[in-house]
């Protein structure tokens, strides 16, 4: 029989293979855990079956943990500036014998580190992302891969660019502070104490977007609102994005450019980072291509599938990048507008998980129960 024609029971002695590959659900699970409560629903099913369970990250946050479990790196933990310049303690990967270290933005800027209440990104610093590629460099790393999705900022990097030595200064010659609601002041750029360790380490940066800088398509257009620009902002910051980045150097539009709040542009202009699309960087390092080869089904997902799921997040890399004919499925917790394109793309099906109209705090408190849920739903329909 065909993988295609989806025999998944396991009567008369046949054994299946389940492939789960999910995003982290934002703000509420990892993509390790999202991945353990799926298996824990279809095992209630099939409690036979070869479970393989991939948890993937696409430049945000969880992609640190899945990059350090399958290339075996230690994880180490130091104090950098948060959000706003207070010091918190954060996690980084070293492998390769140190020579790779794999830095995640989210664990420094990351939406879940600001209170709801406190959410605007032209606030927000990311001299934290910086401060951790020269702790990276002085622990002898030459390469850095840096993750940059997820995140509460968008300042264009000059946050980082401060920690790297870059000083800033408006059109009276007084220091302007790295933030994204000063990026219209700033009249000089002053790079002549950059720290040397730049010239000794190469930078890969991973997206979890195709975004470019500027635009109807843009950092602060498509991401300014779930960060907490009011409507009435977006304008006006997309706007203070490009006269930035055209009086210095050249508004970048190479794809990703507008991750992380234009921190893609950042680390290219400011640090020679060279820009990936995370989930292929992931897949890659997982073998996920490989793994998948033989699986009867493959079990993908993220919090919410939308638009920008469409255009390159991690479940269409998954499904991308597993063969013809396996059919993929999708557990989420909401379905928006926009998602019926990854069923163009070859997407056997979409679920949500939410199981009730309740408080967004109840919601994400309900995440693994709602994921075991469905998952242990659909894998009761595919048993007939």
């Amino acid at each position: 029989m065909e993988k295609g024609d989806m025999m998944l029971s396991e009567k008369g002695g046949v054994e299946m293979k389940i492939v789960i590959a999910p995003d982290s659900f934002k703000e509420a699970l990892s993509a390790a855990e999202v991945a353990k409560a799926i298996r824990d629903g279809f095992a209630e099913v099939f409690p036979k079956a070869d479970y393989a369970l991939l948890p993937v990250g696409d430049g945000g946050e969880g992609t640190l943990r899945a990059l350090s479990s399958a290339l075996g790196a230690e994880l180490k933990r130091v104090w950098v500036s948060g959000p706003f310049l207070d010091l918190i303690e954060v996690e980084l990967g070293f492998a390769n014998e140190g020579k790779t270290a794999f830095i995640e933005m989210a664990e420094v800027v990351g939406l879940e580190l600001v209170p709801e209440g406190k959410r605007d990104p032209l606030n927000v610093s990311t001299r934290g992302v910086g401060e951790l590629i020269l702790h990276a460099a002085r622990q002898g790393a030459t390469e850095i891969v840096i993750g940059i999705g997820g995140t509460a900022s968008q300042d264009g990097g000059i946050g980082m660019a401060e920690a790297l030595g870059y000083r800033f200064f408006d059109q009276s010659g007084q220091p302007v502070d790295p933030l994204g609601k000063n990026l219209h002041r700033i009249s000089k750029i002053d790079k002549t104490h950059l720290d040397p360790l730049l010239n000794q380490i190469t930078i890969t940066v991973i997206t979890d977007v195709t975004n470019p800088l500027c635009g109807e398509s843009g950092a602060a257009a498509i991401f300014g609102r779930q960060k907490g620009l009011p409507q009435e902002a977006i304008r006006e910051a997309d706007q203070a994005l490009y006269m930035f980045y055209n009086r210095f150097f050249s508004v970048p539009e190479e794809p990703g450019s507008g991750a992380g709040g234009g921190m893609g542009a950042g680390l290219a202009v400011f640090a020679g980072g060279k820009l990936v699309r995370g989930i292929d960087y992931v897949i890659e390092v997982l073998e996920l291509k490989r793994v998948c080869a033989d699986a009867d089904i493959v079990i993908t997902g993220e919090g919410s599938m939308d638009g920008q799921t469409a255009s390159g997040k991690a479940p269409l890399g998954v499904l991308r990048a597993v063969p013809a004919g396996i059919p993929v499925i999708a557990i989420c917790g909401s379905v928006l507008e926009g998602s019926e394109h990854l069923y163009e793309e070859g997407m056997t099906a979409i679920f949500p998980s939410i199981n009730e109209v309740a408080a967004r705090g109840k919601i994400l408190q309900n995440t693994r129960q709602n994921l075991t849920r469905t998952a242990r739903n659909i894998a009761k329909l595919l048993e007939l």
